[in-house]
Order: structure tokens, then sequence, then C-alpha cells
């Protein structure tokens, strides 16, 4: 049996057009469930298809309505009309979407590749509609007459930008070209994706010796065995790749060949074979250039950083190359000092000594950590035990800052049993929110840790937010706790100031909510959210022993903060010559772009051109695996958490200027940044809070880097 949907009412019109989709298609209507959440016990692979065509086919009958309307372009016929539309699209997107990344299958797989160019295409055609664009620019010309509020103001401005960035104002036969180009990127960037997926599996290393383990708890030992296990791998142990180019286990690994071992592995990730992903590389950066040049621009990263708070590269780059130099000298020293241990042991141990390699760096320096400041962070995880530091640690300070209190719910179905789902409810105790969590790794699972939205808040369309949290811990052998190092409790708080960008966001309009924002803003929010893993009055909440409920003692805490600091070159370097390969492929032009045999020596060269190489610190992505920028939002946008952490640490010195963990403090960040989305240009939103521009020092000074 079928059913008619009748589609939005737009401006007053008639439906824009009756299309037939199953009625037993979850995504036919909005979910009945609280909060529209996606209804996963229902959910099939096989209803994905046919929903995106219907979503697809509605939004283009919806969009010929506004654009066809008899009536003169008003911002509610046209503007409005616009965010109301494609919302059965919306819905299936964001739940595909987020399948594909945390908890994909072949089919889901297969079907993205197909989908990847016609939702392009989809795209380019709404954008490439003269007739619509007609009734944008008209408004827009006319927008100091407008009786419009400064949200409406500001969201008419963002069409605006969006049509002509999308190339509106293009001839036919450019704006052909431009579909062809973009059709093409999406499916390239999709298969890149899946590329680092499938490498990344393939990658993992199988141990056949216990003896080579040599330095792991028992308890990641059996971790270890349980993912031979569950790969058919009896009797062995399997350690799966982080999606960084620095493993953790690194660090503790005693057995120096497995070390590297483990770090070739992780490097020469999708560099050849069947998941290859040079080819792929090196045509999606000329696409990239010649869309560019396209548009009007003499590179992909003019293009994008025009529309970014930095506005033009040399800015980001500029901003890299300072701190990035600091990081390199202090990472320098530090590496003198790592090799004068290498020599000491091999002294002491009667055997030869080595060179420093990028293998032995994490182990050498956890090894002078504890020379140094007496501190074991293997030790220190057992005061960080997941659900305490979540529920006791991050709920925490939501609450106390902003009033939320949070309410795990059984009751709605999830996607996999290791979801877990929270209500939030304001400090007037009204529903706020669902907040869902997904901390361990699985193999279908993409690297790394994000934040999404399954609903996105508007109330223009009545939405309250559902947001994810998606986190790649390894899961424990049953009964087991899940015990985190510090820079996961970091990482699970940074993903949580995300989460809280979405769930506090309070706009009318969709395209304006919560984490639409740019890059190089989106990251403010849950950097600041960071700073709450080291302060003190906070961390006393949370850090308790798992097995005796022992507090942490407060010098341990400095110890850990003060050893980070020791260390702080390596990490830093590592991230600015992510960031500076990411900015050197996008400052191309489309004739410079290198063949795919080069594409493997462009990042050293990149480095070297920049005075930023150095062979014991390595880049924290390699451009064969670094989803950020070829699979990612982030191309020629990787600068943005360093820009983003300006801000969070002026944010978070304007707190304690403020007195700290307090009500009123969280309720100025609230009204002034966390809820505004896009509603207003993010620089003049971030001035107002702070009360003029932002300084570095304080970034400088939280790093150790002054």
């Amino acid at each position: 049996m079928a059913i008619l949907i009748a589609s939005t009412m737009l401006g007053g019109n008639a439906p824009a057009a009756d299309l037939a989709l199953p009625a037993d298609n979850p995504f036919a209507r909005p979910s009945p469930l609280p909060y529209q959440f996606p209804p996963f016990d229902r959910i099939r692979d096989s209803d994905f298809g046919p929903a995106y065509a219907a979503g697809m086919a509605m939004q283009c009958a919806e969009i010929t309505a506004i654009a066809g309307s008899p009536e003169p372009p008003s911002f509610e016929n046209t503007i409005v009309a616009l965010e109301r539309s494609g919302q059965v699209l919306t819905r299936v997107k964001r739940v595909f979407e987020n399948l594909a990344v945390s908890n994909s299958d072949p089919v889901i797989l297969k079907l993205e590749d197909e989908l990847a160019p016609k939702l392009a295409a989809h795209a380019d055609a709404i954008h490439f509609d003269a007739t619509l664009f007609g009734r944008i620019e008209a408004l827009y010309r006319a927008r100091a007459q407008l009786p419009l509020d400064a949200e409406s103001r500001q969201l008419l401005l963002r069409y605006h930008v969006e049509f002509v960035r999308a190339g509106a104002r293009l001839g036919a036969a450019d704006k052909a070209q431009l579909s062809r180009l973009n059709q093409e990127l999406a499916a390239l960037t999709t298969r890149f994706r899946q590329n680092v997926l499938k490498a990344g599996a393939d990658a993992a290393i199988v141990v056949d010796d216990i003896a080579q383990l040599d330095g792991l708890s028992s308890a990641q030992i059996d971790a270890a065995a349980a993912a031979a296990r569950s790969r058919g791998f009896e009797g062995r142990w399997l350690i799966a790749l982080d999606n960084t180019t620095t493993q953790p286990l690194l660090a503790q690994l005693r057995y120096r060949a497995l070390r590297e071992r483990l770090y070739r592995a992780s490097v020469t990730r999708a560099r050849d074979g069947a998941c290859d992903n040079t080819r792929i590389i090196a045509r999606i950066v000329k696409l990239r250039a010649e869309r560019a040049h396209l548009l009007g621009y003499p590179s992909h990263a003019a293009y994008v950083l025009e529309d970014q708070d930095a506005h033009d590269s040399d800015a980001a780059e500029r901003l890299l190359r300072q701190i990035g130099a600091s990081a390199l000298q202090s990472a320098r020293r530090d590496a003198a000092e790592l090799q004068r241990l290498i020599v000491a042991r091999a002294t002491a141990e009667h055997r030869p000594s080595f060179t420093l390699q990028p293998w032995d760096w994490p182990y050498y320096a956890e090894q002078l950590r504890r020379q140094r400041f007496d501190y074991d962070s293997e030790q220190v995880k057992d005061y960080f035990e997941l659900s305490r530091v979540l529920q006791d640690g991050v709920f925490y300070v939501a609450h106390e800052l902003y009033g939320l209190s949070f309410k795990q719910r059984s009751d709605l179905p999830v996607y996999h049993a290791d979801v877990r789902v929270f209500e939030v409810l304001d400090a007037d105790g009204s529903p706020l929110a669902l907040f869902l969590a997904d901390y361990y790794a699985r193999a279908n699972k993409q690297g790394g840790a994000w934040m999404d939205n399954f609903v996105g808040q508007s109330r223009l369309l009545g939405m309250k937010p559902v947001v994810i949290n998606n986190l790649n811990l390894t899961k424990p052998a049953p009964g087991e706790p899940t015990l985190l190092s510090f820079d996961e409790v970091r990482g699970l708080f940074h993903e949580f100031g995300h989460a809280l960008h979405g769930m506090l966001s309070n706009v009318e309009y969709p395209l304006l909510s919560g984490t639409n924002v740019p890059n190089d803003f989106v990251e403010y929010p849950s950097q600041f959210n960071e700073m709450w893993a080291r302060e003190p009055a906070v961390v006393a909440h949370f850090a308790r022993h798992w097995q005796n409920g022992a507090p942490l003692p407060p010098g341990l805490l400095r110890t850990i903060i003060a050893s980070r600091n020791f260390d702080e070159g390596y990490r830093t370097s590592e991230y600015v010559q992510a960031a500076l390969i990411d900015l050197a492929w996008h400052e191309l032009s489309a004739a410079q772009t290198p063949d795919a045999g080069r594409v493997a020596a462009f990042d050293d060269m990149a480095l070297e051109a920049r005075g930023l190489a150095f062979a014991s610190v390595p880049p924290r992505y390699h451009s064969t695996y670094f989803l950020h920028i070829f699979a990612g939002n982030y191309s020629a946008g990787y600068y943005a958490y360093l820009w983003s952490e300006i801000l969070a640490r002026d944010t978070g010195a304007w707190l304690h200027a403020h007195g700290g963990l307090n009500r009123a403090n969280g309720a100025t960040l609230r009204a002034k940044i966390l809820s505004r989305g896009h509603s207003e240009d993010v620089q003049r939103l971030f001035e107002e809070f702070y009360g003029g521009p932002p300084d570095i020092a304080p970034l400088l000074e939280y790093r150790g880097l002054n």
C-alpha cells in the first residue's frame, strides 16, 4: 500500500506536489517518537533509496513552486519557503549520513557511492535556477527597505552568499561545467572516505606472540584478544589503527620492532593497492582548483576562506607559522633530550643505541615524563572511568554553567547496542534536547571523534535538537571498566562542547541553527569546553579511582598538566604540519597540481618549503588518510582548530576573571554565543561577548609556549 504525501504549503500556494511513497517507509512522515527521534527499529537499508528519490523529487517540486509563484518575491514566499522545503530529504540524509560513518555496511556504502553525484546534481539544480535566484537577488538588493529583524536579515544574506558562491551568476555553459565538477568531486570524496575506512581496517596489526605486547596492561591485552577473535584471529591479538598518524599504544609498547610495524602501518594507509587514495587526491585537488577558477578565485583556498572568519589564507598561514615556529623549537629541544635518554638507557643495558625515530618518540617521551614528573599516564587512567567522567564531569559542568540535567532513556530504539540516549532538560525542567553517546570503536565505524545532528533545532519548524557524539574508544573485555587517558577525557569534553552548541541553539531558521557556522568558529565552543577537563574543581568532582573511589590527588593533576606542556612542542607541531599541508594543497592552481605519482612526496615537500619539516615529528595526518580535508568539510580549513582555540582560551580567561564555573557566566555565554548559531556575523558575536578582538596570549600560556 502507498500513501500520498502532500508537500509543504509554500507561501499560500497549492501543494507543490503529491508524491507516492510506501506507507511503511519510516521517512514518509516525521517520526512519531519524542523529539522526532529516528525510529531505528523500523529503518532498513532498503528504505533509504526510495526515501532519497522521493525527498529530492519533492524538493524539486517545492522549488518549482517557489520560483514560479505569480506573487512578487517576499521574504515569506521565497526565503522562508526555501527554509521549509526539503524536509523529507533532510530526514533521510541526517540518518543515512550518520550511519554511513558510524555503523556502515556494504549496502549503505554502495548506496552512498550511487547517491553522492545525484545529491550534488540536485543541489546544483536548485542553485542554478535562474528564476529562483532572481527572486533572491531582488530581495537582497531591497534588503534595506524590508521590515526584517536581525536574524531574518542574516538569513537573507546567507542565502544570497550561498547561491552566488554556488555559481548562480554563471552562464549556462559554465553552470554545466560546474555541475560536472561537483558531481565528480562528490563521488571522489565519498570513495576517499570509504578507502580510508577499509584501509584502516585492513592495516590493523595482528600479533602472534604475546611477549611483543609487553608494556600493555592486562585489560588492554584482553581487549586486543577479543578484537582478534571478532575478526577471526583466534589465539592472537589485534591492534586496530587510530585515525591519526601517531598511534596511542606507541607510548606503551616496549618491543621496538612492533612499534615500527604499527607506525608504518599507520603512515602507509591508503597509499597503494585496492584502497589507493593517491590518484583520488590528485584528481580532487585539480577539480577543486578548476572549480575555484570557474567561480573567479585563484585557488580553492581563496574560495573557501573568503567565507570564513580568517577571510584569506595569508591570515591562516601567518597564525600557523607563528605558533609552528615556537612549537618546532620546543620539539627540537625535546628531541635532543629524548636522544640522550635513549643513549643513557642503551649504555646502562649494555646494548647499542639508535637514532630517535617517529615510532620511538611517544615511548621515550612517556619514559621521560615518568622520570621527570614521577607520573605514569597509564596508572592515571584508573581515575578516569568513562561513565563517571561523563556523569560527574561533562554533565556536571553543563549543569553548573547552564542548569542542564540529563536523564538516560532506554525506551528509544538505537542503531547499535553501544549507543546511549539521554534526555536533556533545561534549568526550569522543560525538555530541551536528546543526546546520543556512541563512544566505542567498531570495524564499520569511521575513526576519530565528531558531533552531528539527527534533528536540528528550529523554531520555524518546531524542532528540538537530537545530537550525537562519536568517539572511538577501545571497548574493554566484558565486565571490565572503560578507563580513559587524559587525552581521551579531553576529547570527551571537546565533543560535548560541539553538542552544547547544537543543543543550546535557539534560532528561528534551520540554515542558521547550532553548528551551522564557519569552520574557524565551530571549533570555538568545543575547544572552550575542553578547559574543564583540567579545571581542579571539576576534576575533583569526577576523577575517582574506579575500584576504591579514592580521589585523584590534587598534586597529580598539576603534574598531568605540567607533563602535557612538557610534550606540547610535539603535539602542536604535528597539528600545525597537517594544517599547512592542507593549505599547501589548496593554494595550488589547476596547472600546479601534481600527478598521482607525486602525491606521496607532497607532504614532506610542502613542509620543507615552509621550514617546518622535522623527521622525528610526523604530521597528525598524512594526505592519504586526511579525512578532514579530502572527505570532510575542512578542505583549506584544518587551521580552524588553532584559530578557534584563540577564542576558546580568551573565553577561559574571561570566565576565570568573572568567577569561573557559575550559572551567571553560563547564562552570558549561552545568550551571546551558544544559542545564537549563525544568526549574526560570528566575529561580531565574539567581540560583543568578549568586549574586544581576540588576544593570542591566553592560548600561548595554556599550551606552555609563551
